[in-house]
């Protein structure tokens, strides 16, 4: 018979195709994080063609924000089932025809669907296949393939703003959203670029895993009533397909709840001073196109600055305290929306989208980074499809909360007071709590030594080393290939 390790699927290449799927990767993650802010060049006519108010026009955004962080678990079982290339190249087609509809709308409760709800569900199918797919192809080489795709969105947001309003100024709202539906069906090319890897892993793995089954129904045979066990065995099984997609073991993980608190919290006031920054620089008097430039500047700062935080926080130095450089880009972004209403003239918001810009690549440069060191790559799907579910709530009523504060005192700077008070909050909050986190670690770590030590427990010791061993193949994200081959080799034994 063949050898097993000729059917396992091969490592990550960390190369050859897999640039390629980083630049499909690229693309389909700059639409996914860059169209919502983009749109906001159109809201002001929108609001004037409707007659709605600031917080009913937010709505569009928060709706397609939402929907695309709130979808990710959908995203992340069709993944599993059918692979990232035919997801994204659907979410792509969903994208246009959403766009495409939205410019025939007659009221703002159809924008709210044809924009929030159908294009937002598009973008979800094209974020998170992007991120999953990069970490198949790459491993040693992650964090710059992940920062090379991440890129996409400061590059996808400083091009969109100059042509939104381009395509206004010459087709009217309606007009531009037919093209941008014909834009964003570039998605389904990128997806194209997604070409699955591994193909041989399914056989080898049914065979294990129907020996096994084998070798357990001959142990019940021997040992005892059948019956009662194999209903065990299938309720164990639709658990473990269950938490397959969700493992929602991760509410017991003291990083993990950390994280989901404070992300929740900062994602109150994550997306609001973008979707205003352009409806803000035109209500002081300043032209459309210098308005939409604002945007471009602060793409073009992010566009550096998210690579850049990349390689400082893989340096040596800050690599094993992440959590804390990430805890201060947030409450760094949450001093500069405070610092914002001193910003009265077109220069001060030059440097306020600057500044801004910069706070905010630093964020997104380590956001999903933070999540995988907490987790390790073996739960990262998982985690991420949770974290989405608990973000989408708050990114849903950020922006209309800032729209409602902009109503009703007739002045954005309490809108902006208001996100930067609660990212402010939010980086304190994760700085603290993993303080404690990295404490309380340092000394579970040192009982475990001392367990280990102990020349008296001999049983306590091996039980030690095998949930050491256990916990460590969960959450060390380099220690993943080795889990899966110790796993087929212990199937083997169990089976002999």
């Amino acid at each position: 018979p063949a050898r097993a390790e000729a059917g396992r699927a091969p490592g990550p290449p960390d190369g050859g195709w897999g640039w390629v799927v980083v630049f499909g990767a690229f693309v389909s993650i700059g639409f996914a994080y860059a169209f919502p802010k983009g749109l906001a060049i159109f809201f002001k006519e929108i609001q004037d063609f409707f007659g709605t108010s600031y917080s009913e026009i937010a709505w569009v955004s928060s709706i397609m924000l939402a929907t695309t962080y709130g979808a990710g678990p959908i995203s992340s079982i069709l993944v599993n089932r059918y692979g990232s290339r035919p997801v994204v190249m659907f979410g792509g087609l969903l994208c246009g025809v959403g766009m495409i509809s939205a410019a025939f709308c007659t009221s703002i409760l159809q924008l709210y669907i044809c924009v929030g709800f159908i294009t937002g569900f598009g973008l979800a199918l094209n974020l998170q296949p992007s991120v999953i797919i990069i970490g198949k192809y790459f491993l040693k080489r992650r964090p710059i393939a992940n920062g090379l795709a991440m890129a996409g969105s400061p590059v996808m947001l400083c091009t969109l703003a100059p042509l939104n309003q381009f395509l206004f100024d010459n087709f009217g709202w309606r007009g531009s959203f037919l093209i941008l539906g014909a834009i964003l069906l570039n998605c389904c090319v990128a997806g194209a670029l997604f070409r699955p890897i591994g193909p041989g892993t399914a056989p080898v793995k049914t065979q294990v895993t129907e020996e096994g089954k084998d070798a357990l129904k001959g142990k019940i045979t021997e040992d005892g009533p059948m019956e009662n066990k194999t209903e065990e065995e299938g309720e164990r099984d639709c658990f473990e397909k269950v938490n397959q997609y969700l493992d929602f073991s991760l509410f017991k993980h003291r990083g993990f709840l950390i994280y989901l608190i404070g992300n929740v919290l900062m994602f109150l006031g994550f997306f609001a001073p973008i979707v205003f920054l352009a409806p803000y620089a035109k209500h002081t008097g300043i032209d459309e196109y210098s308005a939409a430039f604002l945007l471009s500047i602060l793409a073009m700062v992010d566009m550096v600055a998210r690579p850049t935080t990349g390689i400082v926080a893989n340096s040596r130095w800050v690599r094993p305290r992440i959590q804390y450089f990430f805890s201060f880009a947030i409450a760094f972004n949450g001093a500069c929306h405070l610092l914002c209403p001193l910003a009265s003239s077109y220069t001060g918001l030059i440097v306020y989208s600057s500044f801004f810009g910069l706070a905010f690549g630093m964020v997104c440069a380590m956001l999903f980074e933070t999540l995988m060191d907490l987790v390790g790559a073996a739960r990262f799907t998982s985690a991420v499809g949770l974290v989405t579910i608990a973000e989408c709530c708050t990114i849903l009523l950020g922006p209309p909360i800032g729209g409602i504060l902009i109503d009703t005192f007739g002045d954005y700077k309490y809108m902006f007071i208001k996100c930067g008070a609660v990212m402010v909050l939010a980086g304190t909050f994760l700085f603290v709590m993993n303080y404690y986190n990295y404490r309380m670690l340092a000394k579970e770590e040192k009982e475990r030594k001392a367990k280990e030590e102990d020349p008296k427990s001999v049983r306590t010791e091996n039980e030690g080393k095998k949930n050491w061993n256990k916990d460590s193949t969960q959450d060390g994200p380099e220690l993943e290939p080795l889990r899966e081959k110790g796993g087929g080799l212990k199937k083997e034994m169990n089976g002999t």
